[in-house]
């Protein structure tokens, strides 16, 4: 089983999105400069200065939706595909309702109840979302301003079919921000699949695939924190980085 579509995960990753920083993080020490990361994902990658006016955004790999509600303050639409239904289903949900019940783990079988919410200055339909691959993205999807693929590659059994397709995807002067923190695992990607020769240098490999249809802009660090429970995070380094199409 996908453990994606697990409720588990599903609850994880609405806190991971939604949750407020004393919901998630409520310790003055640490981990707090890892908060927000689908957010910063959409609103400190893309340059929003460069943008077209009416732009049009797809955010791969959009999880509950997050970064696909923040890119539509900039980005006229949005569409935002996960491989996962659960999560397509509950980022519907955010979409019409603007609100998910969410279950966050605090400790062995205690819970608390959180009613998450995408912020209301934002204009929900704008965005979109579908179940799909991001290795086989439908044809007819046309191409965009802006490609956002947050903590992906590393997660696909084949990442070079997403990379391939990419210089399809972006119109001439188009932005693409991509983050992973590179955690190549066999139980998802087979390590002949593993970017920059076997994850010698996963950057390299990366940029060997997007040369010289694509330009690197910047790159940098960006920490996120995943909450399992009150007393135990998942603190990780993504590399992230600014792409432009030639």
């Amino acid at each position: 089983m996908n453990p994606y579509e697990s409720d588990e995960l599903l609850q994880q990753y609405l806190v991971f999105h939604y949750a407020s920083a004393e919901e998630q993080f409520p310790y003055d020490f640490g981990g707090s400069d890892a908060l927000d990361f689908p957010k910063r994902c959409a609103l400190e990658g893309p340059d929003p200065e460069k943008l077209p006016k009416g732009a049009r955004a797809l955010d791969l790999g959009c999880a509950v939706g997050r970064s696909s509600f923040e890119l539509a303050r900039h980005c006229s639409s949005v569409i935002g595909i996960d491989y996962s239904q659960a999560f397509i289903d509950a980022a519907n949900r955010m979409q019409v309702d603007g609100s998910h019940p969410a279950t966050r783990l605090d400790e062995g079988s205690a819970t608390t109840q959180l009613n998450v919410q995408v912020d209301a200055t934002i204009d929900r339909s704008r965005v979109s979302f579908e179940q799909g691959d991001a290795q086989f993205i439908r044809e007819d999807i046309g191409q965009f301003d802006v490609v956002v693929a947050c903590n992906l590659i590393c997660r696909l059994p084949e990442p070079m079919r997403l990379l391939q397709r990419l210089p399809d995807l972006l119109k001439p002067g188009g932005q693409l921000f991509m983050t992973t923190p590179f955690t190549w695992l066999e139980e998802y990607t087979p390590s002949d699949n593993w970017l920059g020769d076997g994850a010698q240098d996963s950057f390299a490999g990366l940029r060997q695939a997007l040369e010289p249809e694509f330009s690197l802009d910047v790159r940098w660090d960006m920490p996120f924190l995943i909450r399992e429970h009150a007393r135990k995070f998942q603190y990780s380094i993504a590399q992230a980085s600014r792409w432009w199409r030639s």
